[in-house]
């Protein structure tokens, strides 16, 4: 019996072992025939309001190429990121790899919640000083950028004595008062108390009272006032105080005044806005002209240049 025939049982049981072998490696090797149940991907979260994150990956064991469709115009091939949805609505974000597979995920995008908070109105406050002499005229504001409508009682009249938003009186009799101001964003009156010096010593005999301002004297203040703030509005300060405190001043609430800075004509509106983003000016002087019988300034003249 020679070697194989001794043998052949081993050499079946080898033969059968290589074969089954071979055929595990082969089977392990083959490549596999992929389709959109294999994607691994996530979408998180899938329920969210207007600006929040979205977060996006794709995990899939095959695809040499992806695309992320996100339904607002949105798209990209990155494997992993973010995206922010602007407006609400439901987007169904879907992923393709190779062109061929997909899977898509539904989101709901909600509008961001509105928290209403009511506008905290900052009480009105008086700018004046504390004392003042016997005769002489004193100027009291009112602080505000709310209030359209003033009231003001000096304490020694016992009237109503003006009802602008900045106003001057002279006190005839040295005392203490208490200025009351009324507006109609306050709920309750605001106070400033004032100390009236006398302007010389009292004596028995009749002294007369000095003369009242003339209209040169007037007009004078008038103008200073009007450069003063426009002075505030040229430095970049609080546009629409230094703004509405000029109109409801001296305009009687008008836009369209006439001005005219250095020669060239504008309305008041214009000419203010111009001078809030025109910066460095240096307001020279102002010269107003003034409707007696209206009370009302009607043209505003302007000499101003370049700090």
């Amino acid at each position: 019996m020679n070697y194989v025939q001794k043998n052949r049982r081993n050499i079946l049981l080898i033969s059968a072992g290589v074969v089954l072998l071979a055929a595990l490696i082969l089977w392990a090797t083959r490549k596999k025939d992929f389709n959109s149940a294999d994607i691994v991907a996530t979408v998180y979260p899938i329920s969210l309001s207007i600006g929040d994150t979205l977060k996006f990956e794709d995990n899939s064991p095959f695809g040499k190429s992806r695309k992320w469709v996100f339904s607002d115009g949105y798209q990209s091939d990155k494997k992993k990121g973010e995206h922010a949805f602007s407006k609400a609505g439901f987007y169904p974000v879907t992923l393709i790899v190779d062109d061929k597979f997909n899977k898509t995920f539904n989101v709901v995008v909600s509008a961001a919640a509105q928290v209403a908070q009511e506008k905290q109105l900052q009480p009105t406050i008086i700018d004046a000083p504390n004392q003042a002499m016997q005769f002489t005229n004193v100027f009291f504001r009112a602080e505000t950028e709310e209030a359209k409508m003033f009231t003001w009682r000096f304490g020694e009249s016992g009237n109503v004595d003006a009802r602008t938003q900045m106003a001057s009186y002279a006190f005839k009799t040295p005392g203490n008062y208490i200025v009351t101001l009324y507006t109609d964003t306050d709920k309750e009156p605001i106070t400033h108390q004032i100390q009236v010096l006398p302007a010389y010593p009292q004596i028995e005999e009749e002294v007369l009272a000095p003369p009242p301002p003339t209209e040169e004297e007037v007009f004078s203040k008038i103008n200073d006032d009007f450069r003063y703030h426009l002075q505030q509005i040229a430095n970049g300060n609080n546009f629409n105080f230094h703004y509405n405190y000029l109109k409801s001043t001296y305009l009687c609430g008008k836009n369209n005044v006439s001005v005219t800075a250095n020669d060239k004509d504008n309305s008041f509106y214009y000419y203010c806005t111009g001078l809030q983003f025109d910066k460095n000016n240096l307001i020279q002087e102002v010269k107003t002209t003034v409707d007696t019988g209206q009370n009302c300034v009607t043209k505003v003249e302007v000499k101003q240049s370049k700090q």
